[in-house]
């Protein structure tokens, strides 16, 4: 996922028991297919090249038992650990927030909603019968990934659709090439957090 060219738009497939999804470049070629592991006590995501699942690229796995606070590693096709994203744990239960550290354990990037009250407004609409099936047109929330510096680096905002499938990633600015597949990798991982939590 070296050369990604932006947007990126991330697909959920609904018509399968599994938490899975496309994510393509602006050309409309598939960089990526990402399936999470039903029924599993840890959080276990792979990532594959595409949808034949010939090929793995990567593995995030939680480093905890399911918890609120848990770090979830990147694994490379070797096994190789080239990062993790942190979800911030209590702090998130009301406005997502995570941070994404590199192999050395130093800080790189965070990832922060936009807005609280959107998320309210589509987890509460969510629940009704009817016009939760209309929520994926009305509330979009916003996702900023920025720097050590507080920049914006990229955006992830999910798209007008039914069941709230689509998602895209905007860059803002340049992402230095070793903390590109991370942050992708890490807005993978916490797309399907958040999506798992309205």
């Amino acid at each position: 996922m070296q050369n990604i060219q932006y947007p990126i738009r991330f697909s959920f497939r609904i018509t399968t028991l599994s938490n899975d999804f496309t994510a393509t470049d602006a050309t409309g070629a598939t960089i990526a297919y990402v399936r999470q592991k039903m029924f599993k006590l840890k959080e276990a995501i792979t990532v594959y090249s595409d949808t034949s699942k010939s090929q793995v690229l990567f593995t995030i796995r939680a480093n905890q038992w399911l918890d609120w606070s848990a770090a979830y590693n990147m694994l490379d096709a070797n096994g190789t650990e080239i990062g993790k994203i942190a979800r911030k744990g209590w702090k998130s239960m009301w406005k997502a927030e995570y941070d994404i550290i590199d192999q050395h354990e130093k800080f790189q990037y965070k990832v922060q909603e936009a807005s609280a009250w959107t998320r309210l407004g589509d987890s509460l609409m969510g629940e009704i019968p009817v016009l939760s099936f209309f929520t994926g047109y009305v509330f979009h929330p916003t996702y900023n990934v920025t720097d050590v510096n507080g920049d914006i680096v990229a955006k992830l905002k999910k798209k007008p659709s039914f069941f709230g499938k689509e998602f895209e990633v905007e860059k803002i600015a340049e992402i230095d090439n070793d903390d590109k597949e991370r942050v992708m990798l890490g807005l993978m991982m916490m797309i399907l957090l958040e999506r798992r939590r309205g």
